[in-house]
């Protein structure tokens, strides 16, 4: 991915964040990541073809950890990737560490 963002998956930050995410009337999959990070990179690929697969229903977002510290801390965020989905403006899940796309999809389904 190498900093590339789609069209469909948006970087935002600090100062979007509420608005993106607390306010969505969707689910949102936030993904923590960093330039540095190689699971980061691998994890790209899957976040655009879920994203993809989604359209319209979840809302997918990245958040680059070493521009959003305060996010980081805020969220806990200790290993990365790390993805956490809001529902209704609440975490309801975080995982950390790279998944399998089907192992993604599974826990979308299960809070969709």
């Amino acid at each position: 991915m190498n900093g590339e963002i789609s069209q469909i998956v948006v970087e935002i930050g600090e100062s979007d964040f509420s608005q993106e995410v607390l306010l969505s009337d969707k689910l949102v999959l936030v993904d923590f990541w960093a330039d540095w990070c190689g699971p980061c990179k691998m994890l790209g690929p899957v976040i655009e073809e879920l994203a993809n697969e989604y359209k319209g229903v979840v809302k997918v977002v990245k958040i680059n950890t070493d521009k959003n510290s305060s996010l980081s801390s805020k969220f806990q965020i200790t290993s990365i990737p790390c993805l956490i989905f809001f529902k209704n403006g609440v975490a309801v899940r975080k995982i950390v560490g790279f998944k399998p796309k089907s192992d993604i999809k599974k826990i979308i389904e299960s809070i969709l």
